[in-house]
């Protein structure tokens, strides 16, 4: 059974309350509050699927108690019918603008009234499974479909604000770039599949050596990319010194064998003082990088 939708009535005089309960008790859980003082502490702890306002009220106006609501994060996007016996044009042009999304009049008529505070219900709906979606899709375009971290298209954005908040806070920043070793090879030798396996276990002990706080990347096929904030130079030594020497005890267990894994590694640090962007430093770190491979893979350099 569907859990009720909560309409919250707010009115000083109880025979109004009373009518609005009796039209709407059957379909809705209805909350009351008989001020406005009440009606924003309930809006707010209740949070109210949608709210039915009163304008003329003592103390705290209708108008007073929506442009509250709308103002704070939590309840800004409850909708809010006021409900009067005000017809004048300047009243009902004070209520759209304050942040209200209809308009009711007395003496209420049950099915017209029935009838906008479903359509309104509905819309809400639409718009927050719609906000859902975007969010769902925002974090499908930052991550790596494989491994769940990061893609290269989310570094390269979040990493400006990284090095802008160390340029304000005189922080270092630590890169460290590493490549499978032979990464090809294993996907030559047992397939793709495994590759994946291979791709998926490394990301995981990634993920259990960096910090929360660090962003850790798939930047390309085999190559993963650590930025570590606040970190120094000896500090994002000693983590690719502690990821190289995890690697060589992973194992990937494969029939009655298992794969062997290395990966070649560079170091750099980010120039707060005179970079803007993250570039100059994946550079640099590639150019370690790839000079471990040149000299036997399966170790550690620094480009700074």
């Amino acid at each position: 059974m569907n859990k009720k939708e909560t309409i919250l009535i707010v009115d000083d005089i109880e025979t109004n309350i009373d009518i609005l309960n009796n039209i709407l008790s059957e379909q809705y859980d209805v909350m009351v509050a008989l001020n406005g003082e009440d009606a924003i502490n309930l809006a707010i702890e209740k949070l109210p699927d949608l709210i039915l306002l009163d304008i003329m009220m003592p103390k705290i106006d209708g108008y007073e108690v929506c442009k509250t609501l709308k103002n704070n994060h939590s309840t800004i996007d409850i909708p809010i019918i006021f409900t009067t016996a005000r017809t004048d044009e300047d009243s009902i042009e004070k209520a759209y603008d304050v942040g209200g999304v209809d308009y009711v009049c007395k003496p209420y008529k049950p099915k017209e009234l029935k009838s906008r505070i479903a359509m309104h219900l509905k819309m809400n709906r639409l718009v927050k499974d719609l906000q859902k979606s975007k969010r769902q899709l925002a974090r499908l375009a930052s991550k790596d479909p494989l491994t769940g971290l990061f893609n290269r298209r989310y570094f390269k954005v979040f990493s400006k604000n990284i090095i802008s908040h160390a340029k304000k806070n005189s922080k270092s920043i630590g890169l460290i770039m590493l490549d499978i070793d032979d990464f090809k090879l294993i996907n030559d030798t047992y397939g793709h599949s495994v590759g994946d396996i291979v791709l998926v276990s490394i990301s995981n002990m990634l993920q259990s050596l960096v910090d929360r706080k660090d962003i850790l990347c798939r930047y390309g096929g085999e190559e993963f990319v650590v930025l570590l904030s606040n970190k120094t130079l000896d500090e994002t030594k000693e983590l690719a010194y502690t990821i190289q020497e995890e690697l060589t005890s992973l194992y990937i267990p494969y029939n009655d064998t298992t794969i062997a894994i290395t990966a070649s590694i560079g170091v750099s640090m980010v120039d707060v003082e005179h970079e803007d962007r993250i570039e100059s430093t994946i550079d640099r770190a590639d150019e370690a990088l790839y000079s471990v491979k040149e000299s036997g893979k399966n170790s550690v350099e620094v480009i700074v």
